[in-house]
C-alpha cells in the first residue's frame, strides 16, 4: 500500500509538475506585461503630494494592519482574471479584455506603492517574509528557464518592431502635417 502510494506521489508529481510550471509562467508574464504600465503609475502617484497624506497614515501603521491593508487590493482584485476569463470565453473579448487591463494595473499599482511604502514592516512579519522570499525564489526560477529566456528574447523584438512602426508612422505624421501646412 504504501508504495503504491510512493508511485502514485511520484506520477503525480510528474504530471502536476509542468502544469504547475506553465500556470505560473503565465502569472508572471501577465504580470511582468501589467507591470511595465504599473511601476510608471505608481511612481506618478507617489510624486503627487494629495497622497502624502494617505502615504504618512500607512507609514503610521503597525505591521499586521499593514499587512491587512497590503492584502485588501490582493483579495478585491484577484479575482479579476477569471472574472474576464469566462467574459471572453462567453464571446464578451472587448469587456473581458478591459476588465483584465484595468483590474490588474489596480492592483499592481496599489500593491507596488503599498509594498514600497511598508516594506520594512512587512518584512518584520515572519510568514511574510517567508512567503515573499519564495515568491522570490519561484520568479528566479521561472525566469532563469530557458523557456523564458526566449520569451523575453521574443518580447524584446516584438517591442523593438512596435516602436520603429511607431516611430516611422509619426514620421509619416509630421511630414503629412508639413505637407499640407505648406500647401
Amino acid at each position: 500500500m504504501v508504495r503504491a502510494l510512493v508511485l502514485w506521489s511520484i506520477h503525480v508529481n510528474r504530471i502536476l509538475r509542468p502544469m504547475i510550471f506553465l500556470l505560473a509562467a503565465i502569472y508572471f508574464v501577465v504580470d511582468a506585461i501589467f507591470m511595465t504600465v504599473a511601476r510608471p503609475l505608481s511612481n506618478w502617484v507617489a510624486e503627487h503630494w494629495v497622497f502624502e497624506r494617505l502615504r504618512a497614515w500607512i507609514v503610521s501603521l503597525r505591521p499586521y494592519p499593514t499587512l491587512l491593508l497590503f492584502a485588501v487590493p490582493l483579495v478585491a482584485l484577484e479575482p479579476v482574471k477569471p472574472v474576464a476569463a469566462y467574459l471572453v470565453g462567453t464571446g464578451h473579448v472587448a469587456m473581458g479584455m478591459t476588465v483584465l487591463v484595468v483590474g490588474e494595473i489596480v492592483k499592481l499599482v496599489l500593491v507596488e506603492r503599498l509594498f514600497s511604502v511598508s516594506r520594512d514592516k512587512l518584512m518584520s512579519i515572519p510568514a511574510f517574509a517567508w512567503a515573499y522570499w519564495k515568491y522570490r525564489a519561484a520568479k528566479g526560477w521561472i525566469v532563469s528557464a530557458e523557456a523564458w529566456q526566449a520569451v523575453r528574447r521574443w518580447s524584446y523584438i516584438a517591442q523593438y518592431a512596435i516602436r520603429k512602426y511607431s516611430w516611422e508612422w509619426k514620421a509619416s505624421q509630421r511630414a503629412r502635417r508639413i505637407t499640407f501646412q505648406s500647401r
